[in-house]
């Protein structure tokens, strides 16, 4: 690719598209399907199921997308840039997903196809639709720069983190975030003076603004709550505690300035393995003398006990199954004769993808001169007997 098709080329990352000018001037817009939050890999590509021909799943700005029908009579299929119902006039989007995989978000979703009115789609986009679509996008940056200094004017609690106008240019949604209740009456009749538009006020919290704007996350990857994560659960600091975690707030906090949604993926197998270790809340009596707890490695379900309480010098791991045996023979009166003589469990060593080769296998060897400089060193009138 030239440099000057770099140039004439935009990418549109919150919709998930390409947008150039093509050398007749029309404008293209061309289905990116790595810029997509929230994608869904289409598993059953290529399989064909005639009670979900007619179903699509159209994606809009950033994570907002729903399942629409097929009513135009025309062949679509994914990529395509399609008109679609709105409730006040018409939207464009882009398709994402089709065939048997959009029941399976509709199972996901909790969408009963039977029951539920579907939007329609009414056509593919034209070149005109796109254009109109293309200069109510240039609007939205400028427009929410606007309505954040409107809503300081009026002294409103709210926040307005992102701004999504519709197809048609007719509507425009506004995502805020406020702690509490925001009286925007004023709001809106000033959002409509101002930018002479149908207003549409919907509140998100701060972790679906982290999924609107997107990034990566301290482990390197795209945040989850952008890349696949659409409905949030509550997260709390006993998450953290059960996995041992250090209670440190800028550490357990993500980018939204909430608890990290990744606190919940290990808790419940943490909880699983907490369930069969015992609380020993008295130390273990032994012959030998008292083993006071001092750590738990849970994941691995061994206990490390010490005979000195203030030291973490000598310790000696038991599994709970034997901890368990131990505290039953404790009630009953019985003592077993030393923690000593348990054998200590082998830890997990690393071991590389090329085996336990050294790093510097490849480094040139530093060969010693058997000739000149040893010789050099010898006393004079001494030889060397070649015949051994």
């Amino acid at each position: 690719m030239s440099n000057t098709d770099n140039e004439t080329k935009q990418f549109d990352c919150s919709r998930g598209c390409t947008v150039e000018r093509a050398d007749s001037g029309e404008l293209e817009c061309n289905y990116r399907q790595g810029c997509c939050k929230l994608e869904v890999y289409n598993w059953l590509s290529g399989v064909n199921q005639e009670q979900y021909k007619d179903f699509f799943e159209v994606r809009f700005k950033n994570t907002r997308k729903g399942i629409y029908v097929n009513a135009s009579g025309q062949t679509i299929k994914t990529g395509d840039l399609v008109i679609v119902e709105a409730a006040t006039g018409h939207d464009l989007g882009i398709v994402t997903l089709e065939g048997p995989v959009v029941a399976r978000q509709m199972i996901c979703k909790k969408v009963d196809p039977a029951s539920c009115e579907f939007k329609k789609i009414y056509r593919k986009a034209k070149p005109f639709d796109i254009e109109k679509w293309q200069e109510a996008i240039a609007r939205e940056h400028n427009t929410m720069i606007r309505s954040r200094q409107i809503a300081a004017e009026l002294n409103l609690e709210m926040k307005i983190g992102d701004v999504e106008f519709q197809g048609d240019c007719t509507k425009a949604i506004f995502y805020y975030i406020a702690d509490g209740r925001v009286d925007f009456r004023q709001l809106i009749k000033v959002f409509a003076e101002e930018f002479r538009i149908r207003i549409e006020m919907k509140q998100i919290g701060a972790r679906q603004e982290a999924g609107l704007i997107g990034g990566l996350g301290v482990c390197g990857r795209e945040l989850c709550c952008s890349n696949y994560i659409s409905s949030f659960r509550s997260i709390t600091t006993s998450a953290a505690r059960c996995q041992d975690l250090s209670l440190n707030p800028q550490k357990l906090a993500g980018q939204c300035g909430k608890l990290k949604c990744c606190l919940n993926y290990e808790t419940a197998a943490y909880m699983d393995a907490q369930s069969r270790i015992p609380k020993v809340s008295n130390p273990l009596e032994f012959q030998d003398g008292l083993a006071y707890l001092m750590k738990v490695d849970v994941l691995r379900e061994v206990m490390y006990f010490s005979y000195d309480q203030n030291s973490f010098a000598n310790l000696f791991p038991l599994d709970a199954s034997e901890v368990k045996q131990v505290m039953r023979m404790n009630r009953n009166g019985e003592k077993p004769e030393s923690l000593k003589s348990e054998p200590v469990p082998s830890s997990p060593e690393f071991v590389s993808a090329v085996g336990d080769d050294s790093i510097t296998r490849f480094d040139e060897s530093k060969k010693r001169r058997k000739g000149g400089r040893r010789n050099n060193n010898r006393k004079p009138g001494k030889k060397k007997n070649v015949n051994g």
